[in-house]
């Protein structure tokens, strides 16, 4: 039997204020295998930036169950968990993240500084990826002197430095044209037909369309999750509502 990538049952995440406890996820259960690609959708405040957050380790559920390739992360320490989010998990953000006055080659290379990568295989790494995404023209560019489609091209190449197993984006067309928009998602498209496992949030369901697999948050619950035949053929699997 394959091991799932990504298993959570039961999650749960509370944030205490002044007026008392705020549920935002409410028994949340979802497992994804490799090589999936999975679009998150949902309103504002339906609980998907909290589980994404959870997903990527940088947050810790109030109660449930994650497994992430076989790993209890409840159980897993500091640097473990440090360790995960630099070299099992790439992120890809909406603001692209990258370092005003660094080099487009040093920003892709970042993370593997903190995994002791040398100087020279850094460099190798970061220039083979900027060339992937199109971009081994400009590797001494800083961002400013690119475009806002080439900067997220750019936080796509760094989420990939380290060969993660996992790529979590968060909006990552929320900030670009709806020409460009086409352009990072047949990119995504790509480096999920590579082998890479993909979960994206984004509210636009022309943006979802290209991942296999539609899952919905309400009110910090998953309420329909659709298996996609391709991106215009939606077989529903599973409605929870």
């Amino acid at each position: 039997m394959t091991r799932s990538l990504v298993m959570v049952h039961g999650l749960n995440k509370d944030y205490q204020t002044v007026a008392g406890a705020i549920s935002v996820l409410k028994e949340v259960s979802f497992s994804m295998e490799s090589g999936d690609f999975v679009a998150i959708m949902g309103p504002s405040g339906s609980g998907k930036s909290t589980f994404m957050n959870i997903l990527g380790c940088l947050d810790k559920p109030t109660g449930g169950e994650y497994m992430l390739d076989g790993h209890a992360v409840a159980a897993l320490d500091a640097n473990t968990l440090a360790q995960i989010r630099n070299q099992t998990i790439g992120f890809v953000f909406q603001g692209f993240n990258l370092l005003s006055r660094t080099t487009l080659l040093d920003n892709v290379a970042l993370p593997l500084v903190y995994s002791k990568v040398s100087k020279a295989e850094r460099q190798a790494r970061a220039k083979l990826l900027l060339e992937k995404v199109g971009l081994g023209k400009h590797i001494h560019s800083l961002p400013n002197q690119i475009s806002g489609g080439q900067q997220q091209r750019v936080a796509i190449a760094r989420a990939l430095v380290n060969h993660p197993r996992l790529i979590l984006a968060d909006e990552p067309t929320g900030n670009l044209d709806s020409v460009t928009s086409e352009e990072i998602m047949a990119l995504f498209s790509e480096l999920n037909a590579e082998g890479i496992s993909i979960i994206l949030v984004t509210h636009e369901s022309n943006i979802a369309a290209y991942a296999s697999r539609q899952v919905r948050f309400l009110d910090g619950r998953i309420v329909q999750d659709e298996r996609c035949k391709s991106s215009n053929d939606l077989i529903r699997t599973e409605a929870l509502v």
